[in-house]
């Protein structure tokens, strides 16, 4: 039985109601153990945060510096013996764009894939969210729980199925009957961009719509009433109401699913494959090196190049980040 003690406050003044007794938690229940580790967190100065991120962008500016540096001197000794700016040259990074496989053309490939398995599921994703959170329709809490429920499936034993798909297309065989119905033609999509971001389009459906439900869900009905008592129709609430208002979501689904969509390398080289001409800067930078790793100088530049692109998305949106991983966390 956890040892919980009440405070008293003042009587006030006669005829008011009395006040709220407050419990004091003496630790006693379990809960002590918790309290102190939070507030040891909350002790945490934010000079001691600073420095985590100072270490953390160590890497970075260490890959900034090797891509600047020779052959010989990246194999020689460590890139803090290179912060000499007058000794840098622009080698490694003439080399990635004038290559046979340049770069410039790979980075216009990772767009390609990025774009449209961005802004794809944010429009789909956002019309669904709202009709699961403000339209009352027969079925719509087992079909959310469904459509969150395709979270737990594996992107990995979906790959082969899918790349089937975009080779041959998808056929029914009726058994008994020897007739074969198409449900997907065959498009031809094998080793394009586009079966790329389909794929990550598919995917990310379900937890965009996960997160822009819980934000969308939150915010205030009184809104959603006036403007239907003002006469206006499910879209235009859709479209001047929710929409703007739900832009920090909006923003943070859009760094999750830009940078995961930029980095991917399994998807790519499981849809593309060979195809050189479609190949994005992840594909790319794991040839650079050639055989035997006798180009590895380069890849310091190329992979710098690689990241860059995320790095100015994530500083241009960040701003909304933080709003948009609360979303939907705190009601009232």
């Amino acid at each position: 039985m956890s040892n919980i003690s009440t405070v008293t406050t003042d009587e006030g003044a006669p005829g008011d109601l009395p006040r709220p007794q407050r419990a004091i938690d003496d630790g006693s229940n379990g809960s002590g153990g918790l309290d102190k580790a939070y507030g040891l967190l909350r002790a945490i100065p934010a000079s001691a945060l600073w420095l985590i991120v100072v270490i953390w962008t160590i890497p970075t500016f260490g890959l900034l510096v090797s891509s600047f540096r020779t052959r010989d001197a990246q194999r020689s000794t460590g890139w803090w013996n290179g912060l000499n700016p007058f000794e840098w040259t622009w080698s490694n990074y003439a080399d990635i764009f004038t290559a046979r496989q340049s770069i410039g053309k790979s980075l216009l490939n990772s767009m390609a894939i990025s774009i449209p398995a961005v802004v794809i599921p944010i429009a789909i994703a956002a019309f669904a969210a709202y009709g699961f959170a403000w339209i009352d329709f027969r079925g719509r809490k087992p079909l959310f729980i469904a459509t969150v429920a395709l979270l737990a499936v594996p992107l990995q034993v979906a790959l082969i199925p899918l790349l089937q798909m975009f080779n041959n297309g998808a056929s029914l065989t009726l058994p008994g009957l020897d007739k074969t119905i198409t449900l997907i033609p065959d498009f031809d999509l094998a080793g394009t961009t586009t079966a790329v971001w389909l794929t990550h389009t598919g995917f990310a459906m379900p937890f965009a719509i996960f997160l822009l439900h819980n934000y969308i869900s939150a915010l205030p009905k009184d809104v959603f009433e006036a403007a239907r008592i003002d006469g206006a129709a499910h879209f235009t609430i859709f479209w001047r109401l929710v929409l703007p208002l739900s832009i920090p979501v909006l923003a943070a689904f859009a760094i999750f699913q830009f940078l995961w969509t930029w980095n991917d390398y399994l998807i790519a080289n499981t849809m593309i494959g060979a195809n050189a001409d479609a190949q994005p800067t992840t594909i790319l930078i794991a040839n650079l090196a050639g055989d035997f790793g006798r180009n590895e100088n380069i890849l310091p530049a190329a992979a710098f190049v690689q990241s860059f692109i995320p790095i100015l998305v994530f500083f241009a949106l960040q701003r909304f980040f933080v709003r948009g991983l609360l979303a939907g966390s705190v009601k009232g």
